[in-house]
């Protein structure tokens, strides 16, 4: 009998030590909030000046066609080792409210950017941001401000459009006899002006630049392109960049190499073969080349990449063109050129559990830390990974 209690306490000890196949990289995760049957996605993090790290996240019973969808967040206080009570951030009430974003600008301020989905159309999504000046104690940030962001897209819009689809020497064979060419129905859309000033959402992080200037990736699903709202006076006002460009580059990520070259990484939702996209800014944000695909697969699903404390380059992206599975963190050294440093950090691959849409920050002590989609047959929540960058190994 003392042998069998033994045993078992031995036995349920190493279920919960984590075990590391070789190659993997020491990588420990908590899941924010227990799973459940409504639909939990698209997250976002951020650590506060005090240490603390938030967490936000859409939470409904479906997506934009839903109208109970909300915006939750929870707080990791400084020190903790477990993420305190989920809290509402953002309700529009009978309208789907989506893709939240966190951002501390460089005056220490929180925002929150997300959108109001109106019609149930994601073309037709309304750009909001709340701001707050007091958010490091305990619960949800203390909101002094919300607004809408209005973006005014202007005429080079669809300009821009027609001169990188000649660039990209798009095949329209694919295309019935009978059916207008893909780029035709885009550029007769970019014409109209309400077309061009609604649906624009974000996914991903803004990036600060050293001049002060922010940018915001946003993207449209009615364009199936991309573009940047850029602030030059800490977020009290947005104009936008020219159109990121190709077939489907949408989600932007941002990086910033030191010559001053900004990339964005972006979501193939073009034909396939699936490959995150890129596309080069040489004029801080404001015009961007053709999207192009990269090596990396990508299953169209959304992608994250930041630039690490010592230079280097870590992306978190699904190593898959076909599932949202074998969530994957990788490491470049010359600036986004190759990525030889690979570990996956959730290795499943039957399809039966998801893992997308990651949101990743480096904090003050050089810790990674990522927040996710976990999809599985126990519901749907939001996972929070931990690792340290230094023990990412080639393969």
């Amino acid at each position: 009998m003392f042998l069998t209690r033994f045993l078992l306490r031995v036995f349920f000890a190493l279920l919960s030590f984590p075990f590391f196949a070789k190659g993997e990289t020491p990588y420990t995760t908590v899941d924010i909030f227990p799973a459940g049957n409504k639909h939990t996605h698209s997250s976002s993090i951020v650590q506060c000046p005090n240490g603390d790290l938030l967490a936000c996240w859409y939470h409904g019973s479906g997506e934009r066609t839903a109208d109970d969808v909300v915006v939750q967040g929870a707080r990791l206080k400084k020190g903790a080792k477990h993420w305190g009570p989920v809290f509402e951030m953002a309700d529009t009430p009978d309208f789907p409210d989506c893709n939240p974003i966190l951002h501390i600008d460089p005056e220490d301020r929180l925002r929150l950017f997300w959108v109001s989905v109106l019609a149930n159309r994601w073309e037709c999504s309304l750009l909001k941001v709340k701001l707050a000046e007091d958010f490091q104690g305990h619960g949800p940030p203390i909101w002094s401000w919300q607004d809408i962001v209005p973006l005014k897209p202007g005429p080079k819009f669809a300009q821009t459009m027609k001169q990188r689809f000649e660039e990209i020497k798009l095949n329209t064979a694919m295309w019935a006899e009978y059916a207008r060419p893909y780029e035709d129905l885009l550029l007769k859309a970019a014409l109209d002006p309400f077309k061009r000033q609604t649906g624009w959402m974000p996914r991903t992080k803004p990036l600060n630049l050293p001049n002060g200037r922010i940018l915001l990736p946003l993207y449209s699903d009615g364009f199936n392109v991309s573009l940047i709202a850029i602030s030059d006076d800490n977020g009290d006002t947005w104009r936008t960049s020219q159109p990121i460009i190709g077939l489907g580059p949408i989600q932007p990520s941002l990086a910033r190499r030191r010559d001053g070259t900004i990339i964005a990484f972006c979501r193939d939702s073009g034909p396939p073969p699936g490959r995150v996209m890129t596309s080069f800014s040489h004029d801080n944000g404001e015009t961007w080349n053709a999207a192009q695909d990269t090596t990396l697969p990508n299953p169209g699903s959304s992608l994250d990449v930041i630039v690490l404390q010592d230079g280097q380059w870590l992306i978190v992206y699904n190593d898959s063109n076909k599932s949202r599975d074998n969530l994957t963190v990788a490491i470049s050294m010359d600036e986004g050129k190759t990525w030889p440093l690979k570990s996956r950090l959730e290795p499943q691959e039957d399809g039966a559990t998801s893992f997308s849409y990651p949101s990743v920050i480096q904090s003050a002590n050089g810790t990674v830390h990522i927040s996710y989609t976990c999809k599985g047959a126990r519901g749907s929540r939001i996972r929070h990974g931990i690792l340290q960058p230094t023990q990412i190994k080639a393969q």
